[in-house]
């Protein structure tokens, strides 16, 4: 059972609001994870942190990886390991601090990422295919309201 179907009739809108949207995404986010293993036999960790790296071609220390993800240094290491050995990414030695590290994507990485990508945005077209474009332009400009109240509540 989803967040959603647990909530009540008579819990506040807000929260069946905040429970409905939250079960959006996990069911997206599942169905991406699936076939992204699936096609590619890889995972949107690896496929979140390779995304990181297109956008910024000359590389990322792993101290700014790790920032960029929301998550530990160690989540990011376990993560540059294997793609490392794998010739997906490199790591090079940062010159003005001998300890820090900066990763960036290979040629072989640029063009697995680039098949990737394509996937990724035909697969969430086609999850959304349910809606028209005036409902998802809808629907986008509301979350775009929501996020501006909530970081306004936030501060």
């Amino acid at each position: 059972m989803d967040r959603e179907t647990a909530s009540r009739t008579d819990d506040h809108q807000a929260l069946r609001l905040w429970l409905r949207l939250l079960t959006c995404s996990q069911l997206i986010e599942r169905e991406v994870r699936a076939r992204l293993q699936g096609r590619f036999d890889t995972t949107l960790p690896r496929f979140d942190l390779m995304s990181q790296l297109w956008r910024y071609p000359a590389g990322l220390k792993m101290n700014e990886l790790s920032r960029h993800l929301m998550v530990t240094g160690g989540n990011v290491t376990g993560i540059v390991d294997p793609l490392e050995a794998e010739g997906l990414v490199e790591r090079t030695a940062e010159p003005a601090d001998r300890r820090a590290y900066r990763v960036r994507l290979t040629r072989a990485g640029r063009k697995a990422f680039a098949e990737m990508a394509r996937a990724h945005e035909g697969w969430i077209v086609e999850l959304l295919a349910g809606l028209s474009r005036r409902e998802q332009a809808q629907t986008y400009r509301l979350l775009a309201r929501m996020k501006q109240v909530t970081m306004e509540a936030g501060s």
